[in-house]
């Protein structure tokens, strides 16, 4: 209907007239008597507004359309199809129609049927909505968001979270099902309703809800169903009430995931461990139903026993292994390898490995085992001492290069040191880079082996015979002598000497004025006389001085020096009368052998 608006049948149209006239003799009556009786007549019928329902009779079936009388001058048509099916239509037969229209296009009374049959299932509806009645209705198909219903025949909308209290995983099972309804909202103008079988569910689980938060209690075993499972754990409906078992709480053993233990919608015994009454937080727990694992321990491992377990966890000291559910052991890196230094477990183990291991300790009360894969094979350092005697020559791979030396592989998982101090008889070697690259082989000589600290030290240069008892003769005091700069350091610089051996002049051994840039007067590779002013054999140290040597070399030569290094404010007077003053060799570098600190054992799990 378009709009409302009251439409009355009391003009006498000539549709009207003939209506009355087959009414009424008009043959018996005079035109003004025959006008008035009609008039009468006509009044005689009922206003009715557009949109109401009312009553009329069938009075002919024709076709697949129904003539219905309702007390107008004309008679309504209505479509079969607009009745239920299966209903057996008779003449006479009184039912309720909704006026849609006064007329149609062709001047005709619209009823409907259909319309009457949805208004008083809408009354239904409503009264049901103010109410709270209960309605059955039958679920029809799925659609976005939820499910269509079939309610007293019409169609109303039950969305997907208003199925059940539980989480619902297949939508189309439902398709088909009769259940009860409960109109939960309802809109007039686009009649539409919403309806819901969860509140059904939730007021009849209400009491059993209460009744199990009342007699909660921590240590009381509850039967649920698994409701849903998350990364952090499983939610147990205990009737009406969910409870959180933590993925901690599902088993003694190591789980990557909840479902590795439980399965959705399974029926599982629980033990409450703690309840927040002001919250309604139940914790829950599955692993303690059944016996620690560490209760027995004592029968079933023993020291020195070997075990059979899968890598469960790397750390940056160890792997964790787990022996059986519940019963895990560290193998710390050091009981890795008898000769290997090793950094991180990954260089032996991996996730998820079965590796096999002997048990070092078992702390019952710490529920700690200390288990070891080095143990599996003999000692190899038991024999070192025999392949590897000290005074022994050998050859090796350079494998790791430190600030204090570098260690050389002589086997595989065999390593040993060559301090830094031990590479070069004559080079003052600042790092083993100088010497050696790394994966270089390098020959070395066997100084000591430590069995109890597991450590081989190495020398290189005593590969070679000391050239400092020659040099006690080659470089003693007062010997006159050639240097080459090397390095420049504070306080003077380090001459190569002709026998290859380094040594130190001061500053002040360069010349009689202060220099304040050595590197502007003296460059690497350059070459200066030299004489021997200090020898140290005990130290390896040499010092030398430039000022010394030249006071024996001519006034020429002397000139060219001047002259050749740039140096300002300097005569030969300068040179040839300078005093030797007190020298400073203390920068000249003399190593002091300090051994690397060993990787400190981890004390922790």
């Amino acid at each position: 209907m378009s709009q409302e608006k009251e439409t009355t049948l009391k003009t006498v149209t000539a549709d009207e007239y003939e209506k009355a006239k087959n009414k009424f003799n008009a043959e018996e009556y005079s035109q003004e008597e025959f006008m008035a009786l009609a008039k009468l007549y006509l009044d005689s019928f009922r206003d009715v507004k557009e949109g109401e329902m009312i009553k009329g009779k069938v009075v002919r079936i024709m076709g697949d359309n129904v003539i219905v009388d309702v007390g107008f001058k004309s008679e309504g048509t209505i479509p079969k199809n607009e009745f239920f099916e299966g209903v057996d239509l008779k003449v006479g037969q009184e039912i309720e129609v909704v006026l849609e229209s006064v007329e149609d296009q062709e001047g005709n009374l619209v009823l409907s049927k259909q319309r009457a049959d949805f208004l008083r299932i809408w009354e239904k509806v409503l009264r049901a909505h103010d109410t709270g009645e209960i309605i059955e209705g039958k679920i029809v198909k799925r659609i976005k968001g939820g499910m269509v219903v079939d309610l007293l025949g019409m169609e109303a909308f039950l969305p997907g979270s208003q199925i059940d209290i539980r989480p619902i995983r297949d939508f189309d099972a439902f398709v088909g099902q009769t259940m009860d309804f409960k109109v939960v909202k309802v809109n007039v103008p686009t009649e539409n309703v919403v309806v819901s079988h969860k509140v059904l569910v939730e007021e009849e689980i209400s009491d059993q809800r209460n009744a199990i938060l009342t007699g909660l209690e921590k240590g009381q075993i509850l039967e649920g169903i698994v409701k849903a499972i998350t990364d952090f754990g499983v939610f147990i409906d205990l009737g009406g009430v969910d409870g959180l078992i933590h993925i901690t709480d599902l088993s003694w053993g190591r789980i990557n995931h909840p479902n590795e233990v439980v399965k959705l919608d399974e029926t599982i015994k629980v033990v409450v461990t703690d309840f927040d009454e002001e919250k309604r937080r139940i914790s829950l727990s599955l692993k303690k139903l059944l016996p620690h694992p560490w209760e027995q321990i004592s029968e079933k491992y023993n020291l020195g026993d070997k075990v059979s377990g899968r890598v469960v966890s790397l750390t940056d000291y160890g792997a964790f292994i787990e022996i059986e559910k519940g019963i895990e052991g560290l193998i710390h890196n050091s009981e890795m390898s008898w000769t290997q230094h090793i950094k991180h477990p990954s260089q032996i183990v991996a996730m998820g490995q079965i590796i096999e291991a002997i048990i070092l300790s078992l702390d019952k009360d710490e529920k700690k085992i200390s288990l070891g894969i080095k143990q599996l094979e003999p000692d190899p350092w038991e024999t070192l001492m025999a392949k590897y005697p000290v005074g022994s020559k050998h050859s090796g791979v350079a494998r790791n290069l430190t600030n204090f030396g570098v260690f050389v592989e002589l086997e595989p998982g065999v390593d040993g040191l060559v301090h830094i101090s031990d590479l070069s008889w004559t080079k003052k070697i600042r790092h083993p880079g100088e010497v050696v690259k790394k994966n270089e082989r390098i020959d070395v000589l066997v100084l000591g082996v430590d069995v109890d600290q597991r450590k081989i030290s190495l020398g290189h240069k005593q590969i070679m015979d000391n050239p400092w008892d020659t040099f006690e003769q080659d470089y003693s005091v007062g010997k006159l002598t050639t240097g080459k700069v090397v390095r420049i350091i504070e306080k003077g610089i380090i001459a190569e000497l002709p026998s290859h051996v380094d040594g130190f002049v001061p500053t002040t051994q360069l010349s009689t004025s202060k220099i304040k840039n050595i590197a502007n007067h003296f460059p690497i590779e350059s070459t200066i006389p030299l004489k021997v002013i200090e020898f140290d054999k005990e130290s390896k140290k040499i010092v030398l001085s430039a000022i010394a040597a030249l006071k024996e070399k001519s006034d020429e030569e002397i000139e060219q020096y001047i002259n050749t290094y740039k140096l300002e404010r300097v005569t030969v007077q300068n040179i040839q009368s300078a005093e030797m003053g007190t020298i400073d060799s203390s920068e000249f570098p003399i190593f002091e052998v300090a051994e690397p600190e060993l990787p400190k054992k981890e004390e922790t799990e």
